[in-house]
């Protein structure tokens, strides 16, 4: 049954709750203020393979944080209800808690559980303890994450009047089993006042100040072994093996014969400037794809869909990188920096609004290709020809429109439903792929008026040979949609033809033919 009490606080408690008992602990704490000969009693009576456990939510029995993730589902779908999070906010944790939680589409089946604290779990329910679910995260999220997994005598949680963390949820604790008759497992500072409380204190994923702190306030700890962030995991999510999208910052340097040294470096902190960026958006993207990642076959290995990373350091990242990154470009020039805001902005409104509107979200992508482009232009000084801006254009929309033909075919394998956070009906694969194949081939036409072009003999000094990369270009757009087709090819074209031998072949001959020309 559920139980409120007079200061509105969520308790759920299931039958054998030792309420009774807790009554006769009550008035013999009337007559011992400070509790701890109450702490005593209860210790004596109940050892600590019969003691209750309490188990905290966010950060322990989950890699993850409620509270973020439901902020940022929120924004994802709504990117103006900040301005709401904000007033709701105004009335304290509790009340945007409750707000949150009323619109989340909250699955508890795709949460990263912590293997070692379910095991901690059923430990202790094989020695015949009782367990409860200890959270500051709203009650709806509590119950529904208590009702899956089933190992739970009940819970306690945060509602719309009081938020369940620290000292609320220490109180309430005291109250069900009194001082020193429960165990606890936390993770974060807030959770010292609940140790404080507790007859022993199990402490996971917890800070090395934190643990300090918690051995010099209780004699009786336990730290639970847990799976620390690598580098690897930052550089994952990161998407370090992005960064060679970047390298198209550098084909203005090419087309115009600038090979200078000087110019080599220049664009080269323009790199660095742009991957700083694109890792900080990718971040803002795992954030407001959370749900959607832990639900896809590939996407749910990624660091924070996993809980590899907590959540709120991937909060701080975010910002510093950014700030690393526009640091750089305006150091770079100022019209460089006015690119990289362009390029920050589209990409975050594609994130948020964009992504999820059909045949926008490829048109974006193909921008945003084209933009690094242009920002490679703008270091060195240079004009952009149209001929490249189109060429480019029509390249990376096909590359684009090859990613989400990728995505539809995977959900039509599957037999999954339409996506919810996607524009496209699974049936618009066909058509897709066949825009796809029409773009890229336009690309392709695109190249041979461009060699064709008089002004070519500008630039080289034999412009017939250009002619060769045609159908080379041609074999690798019609091979990367003949893998698509099959299904062979992962989510990102792009990435994929960075590990393609075969692309990477097809990359190096027409380099190769566009020096001879030169």
């Amino acid at each position: 049954m559920k139980v409120t009490d007079t200061k509105h606080e969520s308790v759920a408690l299931f039958p054998g709750h030792p309420r009774a008992r807790h009554d006769e602990d009550h008035r013999r704490h009337l007559n011992d203020p400070g509790g701890r000969a109450l702490a005593i009693a209860r210790r004596q009576e109940q050892p600590a393979t019969g003691r209750p456990l309490a188990v905290d939510l966010d950060g322990t029995l989950i890699r993850s944080d409620l509270l973020i993730e439901t902020a940022f589902a929120e924004l994802g779908r709504q990117p103006l209800s900040l301005v709401g999070m904000v007033g709701a906010l105004a009335g304290g944790k509790a009340a945007l808690k409750h707000k949150l939680a009323e619109n989340a589409d909250f699955d508890p089946s795709t949460l990263p559980y912590d293997p070692v604290v379910l095991d901690y779990i059923r430990a202790a329910r094989a020695q015949g303890r009782q367990v409860y679910l200890a959270s500051a995260s709203h009650e709806r999220l509590v119950k529904a994450v208590a009702d899956h997994l089933g190992l739970f005598a009940g819970w306690f949680a945060s509602n719309a009047e009081t938020n369940c963390g620290g000292r609320v949820k220490a109180q309430k604790l005291v109250a069900a089993f009194g001082e020193g008759g429960f165990d606890y497992i936390g993770n974060d500072a807030a959770d010292l006042r609940v140790w404080d409380k507790a007859g022993k204190a199990i402490a996971i994923r917890t800070s090395g100040r934190v643990n300090q702190d918690l051995k010099r306030a209780h004699r009786d700890v336990e730290v639970l072994s847990w799976e620390r962030p690598t580098w690897r995991s930052w550089a994952k999510l990161a998407r370090t093996h992005q960064y060679s999208k970047n390298a198209l910052l550098f084909v203005p340097l090419i087309t115009a014969h600038a090979f200078e040294l000087v110019a080599f470096l220049q664009v080269f902190l323009a790199f660095v400037a742009f991957s700083l960026c694109a890792s900080s958006v990718y971040i803002l993207n795992d954030l407001v794809d959370l749900q959607d990642d832990r639900k896809h076959r590939t996407k749910c290995n990624r660091p924070l869909a996993k809980g590899t990373i907590p959540l709120a350091q991937a909060l701080v990242a975010m910002p510093v990188l950014l700030a690393l990154s526009m640091g750089l470009a305006a150091a770079i020039s100022l019209p460089f920096l006015g690119i990289l805001v362009i390029y920050c902005v589209l990409t975050t409104t594609y994130s948020f609004l964009l992504k999820r509107k059909a045949l926008l979200d490829v048109l974006s992508l193909a921008g945003l290709y084209t933009l690094r482009v242009i920002g490679g232009a703008v270091v060195l000084g240079v004009t952009v020809s149209a001929w490249l801006l189109a060429f480019s254009m029509a390249l990376f929309l096909s590359l684009a429109l090859i990613k989400r033909f990728v995505e539809l075919a995977a959900r039509l394998d599957a037999h999954l439903p339409d996506s919810s956070s996607r524009g496209y009906r699974n049936t618009d694969a066909d058509l897709v792929m066949m825009l796809a194949a029409a773009s890229g081939f336009n690309a392709v036409t695109v190249f041979i008026l461009y060699v064709s072009n008089e002004s070519m003999t500008l630039l080289y000094s034999t412009p017939q040979i250009l002619w060769l990369a045609a159908p080379i270009l041609t074999y690798w757009i019609a091979r990367m949609l003949m893998l698509a087709h099959r299904r062979v090819m992962d989510d990102d074209p792009v990435a994929f033809a960075t590990r393609d031998r075969a692309s990477m072949i097809c990359g190096a001959l027409i380099g190769l033919v566009m020096f001879a020309g030169a």
